[in-house]
């Protein structure tokens, strides 16, 4: 009974909370005056240079696999009652 009530009121405070978000995005999301200077710095460039340590192999080799136990009886099973309709 609890975990119902509590996952009744967790999704409902999920939903109004997300309503309330959109909505102060929506009604106040131009904001006046003009944006604070942001400090920015500028790397010298990197170039990342890969080498591959090996050609990619063109065929795999599995290991031996080797069956130890086999079915020797199939059983087949056969129905002749016709399949349930459903409405």
């Amino acid at each position: 009974m609890r975990d119902n009530l509590f996952s009744a009121i967790l999704t409902f405070s999920l939903l109004a909370g997300g309503t309330i978000a959109v909505g102060a995005e929506m009604m106040g999301g131009q904001r006046s005056g003009p944006a604070a200077p942001v400090a920015c710095v500028t790397l010298d460039p990197v170039t990342v240079i890969g080498h591959r340590r090996t050609a990619v192999a063109e065929v795999v080799t599995l290991p031996k696999v080797t069956v130890t136990g086999r079915r020797s009886n199939w059983v087949a099973v056969e129905s002749h009652e016709p399949a349930p309709k459903f409405e």
